[in-house]
Protein backbone atom coordinates (compact mmCIF):
# COMPACT_ATOMS: atom_id res chain seq x y z
CA UNK A 1 0.00 0.00 0.00
CA UNK A 2 2.74 2.18 0.40
CA UNK A 3 3.85 2.00 -3.21
CA UNK A 4 0.03 2.77 -4.51
CA UNK A 5 0.24 5.71 -1.81
CA UNK A 6 3.62 7.01 -3.25
CA UNK A 7 2.34 6.97 -6.74
CA UNK A 8 -0.78 8.84 -5.47
CA UNK A 9 1.29 11.63 -4.22
CA UNK A 10 3.34 11.89 -6.83
CA UNK A 11 0.71 12.64 -9.24
CA UNK A 12 -0.80 14.96 -7.23
CA UNK A 13 2.21 17.07 -6.99
CA UNK A 14 3.50 16.55 -10.77
CA UNK A 15 -0.16 17.19 -11.67
CA UNK A 16 -1.22 20.15 -8.84
CA UNK A 17 2.32 22.00 -9.77
CA UNK A 18 2.12 21.22 -13.06
CA UNK A 19 -1.33 22.17 -14.27
CA UNK A 20 -1.42 24.86 -11.66
CA UNK A 21 2.19 26.42 -13.98
CA UNK A 22 -0.26 26.59 -16.54
CA UNK A 23 -2.90 28.50 -15.48
CA UNK A 24 -0.33 31.18 -13.49
CA UNK A 25 1.83 31.77 -16.47
CA UNK A 26 -1.45 31.64 -19.11
CA UNK A 27 0.35 28.96 -21.09
CA UNK A 28 -0.80 29.13 -24.51
CA UNK A 29 1.16 28.49 -27.86
CA UNK A 30 1.23 32.27 -28.43
CA UNK A 31 3.04 33.07 -24.92
CA UNK A 32 6.51 31.38 -25.21
CA UNK A 33 7.73 32.11 -21.82
CA UNK A 34 4.44 30.25 -20.60
CA UNK A 35 5.19 27.71 -22.65
CA UNK A 36 9.20 27.22 -21.61
CA UNK A 37 7.88 27.90 -17.82
CA UNK A 38 5.36 24.87 -18.23
CA UNK A 39 7.56 22.65 -19.50
CA UNK A 40 10.58 23.28 -16.55
CA UNK A 41 7.53 23.21 -14.08
CA UNK A 42 6.26 19.39 -15.44
CA UNK A 43 9.39 18.17 -15.77
CA UNK A 44 11.36 19.71 -12.67
CA UNK A 45 7.99 18.37 -10.83
CA UNK A 46 9.49 14.61 -11.80
CA UNK A 47 12.89 15.04 -11.11
CA UNK A 48 11.61 16.48 -7.46
CA UNK A 49 9.39 13.46 -7.02
CA UNK A 50 12.25 10.71 -8.50
CA UNK A 51 14.44 11.77 -5.71
CA UNK A 52 11.84 11.95 -2.90
CA UNK A 53 9.53 8.52 -4.02
CA UNK A 54 11.82 6.62 -6.02
CA UNK A 55 13.10 4.46 -3.69
CA UNK A 56 9.76 3.66 -2.88
CA UNK A 57 7.09 2.93 -6.01
CA UNK A 58 10.12 3.96 -8.65
CA UNK A 59 8.46 7.26 -9.12
CA UNK A 60 6.10 6.21 -12.29
CA UNK A 61 3.50 8.71 -11.49
CA UNK A 62 2.07 7.93 -14.57
CA UNK A 63 0.08 5.16 -15.96
CA UNK A 64 1.23 4.97 -19.44
CA UNK A 65 4.96 4.54 -17.99
CA UNK A 66 3.50 1.68 -15.32
CA UNK A 67 2.00 -0.19 -18.51
CA UNK A 68 5.54 0.26 -20.19
CA UNK A 69 7.22 -1.47 -16.98
CA UNK A 70 4.47 -4.13 -16.79
CA UNK A 71 4.70 -5.10 -20.22
CA UNK A 72 8.98 -4.93 -19.85
CA UNK A 73 8.24 -7.56 -17.42
CA UNK A 74 9.81 -5.53 -14.53
CA UNK A 75 6.22 -5.56 -12.04
CA UNK A 76 3.26 -8.03 -11.63
CA UNK A 77 -0.26 -6.99 -12.68
CA UNK A 78 -1.43 -6.04 -9.08
CA UNK A 79 0.99 -3.76 -8.54
CA UNK A 80 -0.23 -2.32 -11.98
CA UNK A 81 -3.66 -1.83 -10.88
CA UNK A 82 -2.62 -0.44 -7.76
CA UNK A 83 -0.48 1.66 -9.34
CA UNK A 84 -3.23 2.80 -11.76
CA UNK A 85 -5.85 3.50 -9.06
CA UNK A 86 -2.96 5.57 -6.95
CA UNK A 87 -2.28 7.65 -10.03
CA UNK A 88 -5.89 8.71 -11.17
CA UNK A 89 -7.00 9.32 -7.76
CA UNK A 90 -4.02 11.46 -7.06
CA UNK A 91 -4.48 13.59 -10.70
CA UNK A 92 -8.00 14.05 -9.73
CA UNK A 93 -7.14 15.52 -6.17
CA UNK A 94 -4.38 17.82 -7.81
CA UNK A 95 -7.41 19.04 -9.97
CA UNK A 96 -10.09 19.25 -7.51
CA UNK A 97 -7.66 21.55 -5.72
CA UNK A 98 -6.33 23.65 -7.95
CA UNK A 99 -9.57 24.09 -9.54
CA UNK A 100 -10.71 25.24 -5.60
CA UNK A 101 -7.84 27.72 -5.67
CA UNK A 102 -8.50 29.00 -9.24
CA UNK A 103 -12.33 29.95 -7.94
CA UNK A 104 -11.53 31.56 -4.62
CA UNK A 105 -9.70 34.59 -6.74
CA UNK A 106 -10.02 34.15 -10.26
CA UNK A 107 -8.37 37.61 -11.01
CA UNK A 108 -5.20 36.24 -9.32
CA UNK A 109 -4.52 33.81 -12.23
CA UNK A 110 -4.51 34.65 -16.07
CA UNK A 111 -6.41 31.60 -17.21
CA UNK A 112 -9.31 30.15 -15.23
CA UNK A 113 -8.46 26.96 -16.93
CA UNK A 114 -7.59 23.84 -15.02
CA UNK A 115 -4.54 22.80 -17.57
CA UNK A 116 -6.83 20.12 -19.39
CA UNK A 117 -5.64 18.63 -22.54
CA UNK A 118 -7.21 19.41 -25.79
CA UNK A 119 -7.21 18.65 -29.19
CA UNK A 120 -5.76 21.36 -32.02
CA UNK A 121 -8.84 23.37 -33.44
CA UNK A 122 -10.58 19.52 -32.78
CA UNK A 123 -8.54 17.69 -34.85
CA UNK A 124 -8.60 14.60 -32.83
CA UNK A 125 -6.28 12.33 -35.74
CA UNK A 126 -3.42 15.40 -34.98
CA UNK A 127 -4.03 14.62 -31.22
CA UNK A 128 -3.50 11.06 -31.41
CA UNK A 129 -0.77 11.22 -33.39
CA UNK A 130 0.89 14.04 -31.22
CA UNK A 131 0.24 12.21 -28.01
CA UNK A 132 1.60 8.14 -29.48
CA UNK A 133 4.55 9.33 -30.42
CA UNK A 134 5.63 11.57 -27.40
CA UNK A 135 4.27 9.44 -24.88
CA UNK A 136 6.41 6.57 -27.18
CA UNK A 137 9.89 8.46 -26.42
CA UNK A 138 9.36 9.28 -23.14
CA UNK A 139 8.05 5.80 -22.44
CA UNK A 140 11.17 4.89 -24.20
CA UNK A 141 13.69 6.92 -22.13
CA UNK A 142 11.87 5.93 -18.51
CA UNK A 143 12.96 2.34 -19.57
CA UNK A 144 16.40 2.78 -21.34
CA UNK A 145 17.05 5.28 -17.90
CA UNK A 146 16.03 2.52 -15.23
CA UNK A 147 17.65 -0.62 -17.03
CA UNK A 148 19.90 -2.65 -15.33
CA UNK A 149 22.45 -2.81 -18.31
CA UNK A 150 22.83 1.00 -17.36
CA UNK A 151 24.81 0.35 -14.14
CA UNK A 152 25.64 3.84 -12.40
CA UNK A 153 23.51 5.76 -14.83
CA UNK A 154 21.12 4.64 -12.93
CA UNK A 155 21.59 6.99 -10.51
CA UNK A 156 20.43 9.93 -13.00
CA UNK A 157 17.55 8.25 -14.30
CA UNK A 158 15.30 10.95 -12.36
CA UNK A 159 17.24 13.68 -13.46
CA UNK A 160 16.97 12.81 -17.14
CA UNK A 161 13.30 11.50 -17.33
CA UNK A 162 12.77 15.01 -15.98
CA UNK A 163 14.72 16.31 -18.57
CA UNK A 164 13.15 14.12 -21.47
CA UNK A 165 9.74 15.51 -20.07
CA UNK A 166 10.42 19.10 -20.50
CA UNK A 167 11.80 18.86 -24.25
CA UNK A 168 8.51 16.88 -24.70
CA UNK A 169 6.70 19.89 -23.10
CA UNK A 170 8.51 22.16 -25.74
CA UNK A 171 7.39 20.56 -28.80
CA UNK A 172 3.67 19.24 -27.23
CA UNK A 173 2.41 22.11 -25.98
CA UNK A 174 1.81 23.80 -29.12
CA UNK A 175 -0.69 20.78 -30.17
CA UNK A 176 -2.22 19.16 -27.42
CA UNK A 177 -1.06 20.86 -24.39
CA UNK A 178 0.77 17.84 -23.89
CA UNK A 179 -0.19 14.95 -21.98
CA UNK A 180 1.71 11.44 -22.06
CA UNK A 181 0.20 10.99 -19.06
CA UNK A 182 -3.24 10.06 -18.66
CA UNK A 183 -3.77 10.43 -15.15
CA UNK A 184 -2.41 13.86 -15.12
CA UNK A 185 -5.39 14.40 -18.46
CA UNK A 186 -8.30 13.10 -16.09
CA UNK A 187 -8.41 15.08 -13.66
CA UNK A 188 -8.50 18.80 -15.51
CA UNK A 189 -10.71 17.46 -17.86
CA UNK A 190 -13.53 16.46 -15.51
CA UNK A 191 -13.13 19.89 -13.36
CA UNK A 192 -12.77 21.90 -16.99
CA UNK A 193 -15.62 19.89 -18.82
CA UNK A 194 -16.65 20.97 -22.16
CA UNK A 195 -14.54 19.51 -25.22
CA UNK A 196 -11.90 19.08 -22.63
CA UNK A 197 -13.88 16.07 -20.74
CA UNK A 198 -15.37 14.94 -24.52
CA UNK A 199 -11.59 14.36 -26.18
CA UNK A 200 -9.66 13.42 -22.60
CA UNK A 201 -10.16 9.72 -24.54
CA UNK A 202 -7.42 10.77 -26.81
CA UNK A 203 -5.07 11.90 -23.79
CA UNK A 204 -6.23 8.32 -22.62
CA UNK A 205 -5.49 6.18 -25.51
CA UNK A 206 -3.11 7.97 -27.03
CA UNK A 207 -0.58 7.56 -24.25
CA UNK A 208 -1.20 3.95 -23.59
CA UNK A 209 -0.60 2.94 -27.35
CA UNK A 210 2.54 5.33 -27.36
CA UNK A 211 3.78 2.70 -23.63
CA UNK A 212 3.08 -0.12 -26.20
CA UNK A 213 5.39 1.08 -28.82
CA UNK A 214 8.21 1.75 -26.66
CA UNK A 215 8.04 -0.93 -24.68
CA UNK A 216 8.00 -2.86 -28.64
CA UNK A 217 11.34 -0.33 -29.63
CA UNK A 218 12.92 -0.85 -25.91
CA UNK A 219 12.71 -4.92 -26.56
CA UNK A 220 14.46 -4.69 -30.13
CA UNK A 221 17.89 -2.32 -28.63
CA UNK A 222 18.06 -3.88 -25.09
CA UNK A 223 20.87 -5.70 -23.78
CA UNK A 224 18.96 -6.42 -20.70
CA UNK A 225 17.96 -10.22 -20.59
CA UNK A 226 15.25 -9.59 -18.43
CA UNK A 227 13.62 -7.05 -20.86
Amino acid sequence: MKKYLAELIGTFVLTFLGCGAAVSLGCGPENTAAVVGTAFAFGLSVIMMAYTIGGVSGCHINPAITLGVLLDGRMSVKDAIGYWVGQFIGGILAACVLAAIVNMDPSLVITTSTGANGCPNGNIGLGLVVEIVLTALFVLVVLGATSKTNGATNNFAGLAIGLSLILIHLVGIHYTGTSVNPARSLGPAIFQGGSALSEVWVFIVGPFVGAIVAVGLWKAVSLDKEA
